[in-house]
């Protein structure tokens, strides 16, 4: 299907009537939803929670502007893709599979630039580790390295208490229930660090019908039932070197996460840049997107 929108492209210009593509793909075992738009080097755009593909509204146009073929996905469980109803459809292992596929399968690209915020980092993180051939570069906004995160987790009280909410996704289908009945409200207190005016109205609306009842938020929270349930020994065997070059964005204002982790472990991750936004958010991309898609876009050229 072919879709008229208008979407911002973080310089105060909007794409009214840009052409976004919207497609099914099998991949993996599973129905993956993705708009895709511009013509160049391939772009992949990996959303978090509770976010979908909408989430780059604000960096689409600025990279298709800048020559590129930019492809977003709504990841498994959420917005328009297919939506398991176990925890075990959402491990870590099956989740950077996923994207493989879609470069490699759907798209029938060797390799992308690849791109995550939030769970979607995590994956990305992963999608480098396990499948290193098909990521040209990796860029991170705002999730430390999965080692770093777990080593944190156990040494910092701080940090725990962060993310004392993962525990409470453990809870069987009490979260996705509660979520389904007060999702604006719970939307307006996620946000609620981001920048005033980094959501508008339309934004939470769209949101809102994307996670639509405790059907929305099953999957979502799946991924985290899927992550804690995994043994740390299991996950950590996973572990390599990531060959690709990395850019890590970091909004330091992050309220989930603490700015120590934007650095990730040398041996795992040796050729990295971190650039730190001291004012931004865990919504790094919605609170300054002039200077996320400048970063993104001298990163993928290989400018300094």
């Amino acid at each position: 299907m072919l879709q008229n929108v208008v979407i911002a492209d973080g310089r105060g210009h909007y794409g009214a009537g840009m052409e976004l593509q919207h497609r099914q793909a099998a991949v993996n075992g599973v129905r993956l939803h993705y708009v895709e738009a511009g013509a160049g080097p391939l772009v992949v755009l990996l959303h978090g929670f509770p976010e979908f593909w909408w989430s780059w509204r604000l960096q689409i146009p600025a990279l298709v502007e800048a020559g590129y073929h930019v492809v977003a996905p709504d990841q498994r469980g959420y917005a328009e893709s297919e939506k398991p109803r176990n925890w075990r459809a959402y491990g870590i292992e099956t989740l950077a599979a996923d994207v493989a596929a879609l470069i490699r399968d759907e798209l029938g690209e060797k390799h992308a630039f690849v791109v995550g915020h939030d769970w979607g980092a995590t994956v990305a993180w992963m999608v480098a580790t396990l499948h290193p051939e098909v990521v040209e570069k990796l860029a991170i906004l705002n999730v430390p390295h999965p080692d770093t995160l777990q080593r944190t987790l156990r040494s910092s009280r701080e940090q725990l208490s962060r993310s004392r909410y993962m525990f409470y996704f453990q809870l069987p289908w009490l979260p996705e229930h509660l979520l389904g009945w007060t999702t604006r409200r719970a939307l307006e207190r996620v946000y609620g660090d981001a920048r005033p005016g980094a959501f508008s109205t339309d934004d939470l609306d769209r949101y809102v019908a994307a996670l639509k009842g405790a059907d929305g938020f099953r999957g979502p929270i799946n991924w985290y039932r899927a992550a804690l349930r995994t043994p740390v020994r299991r996950a950590r065997a996973l572990y390599r070197p990531i060959p690709a070059e990395v850019l890590v964005i970091w909004g330091e204002q992050d309220r989930f996460l603490m700015a120590s982790m934007a650095e990730p472990p040398r041996e795992l991750v040796p050729n990295v840049r971190v650039e730190r936004l001291p004012e931004a958010s865990h919504w790094v991309q919605h609170d300054e997107p002039e200077r996320v898609n400048a970063l993104l876009i001298g990163f993928f050229a290989g400018a300094n």
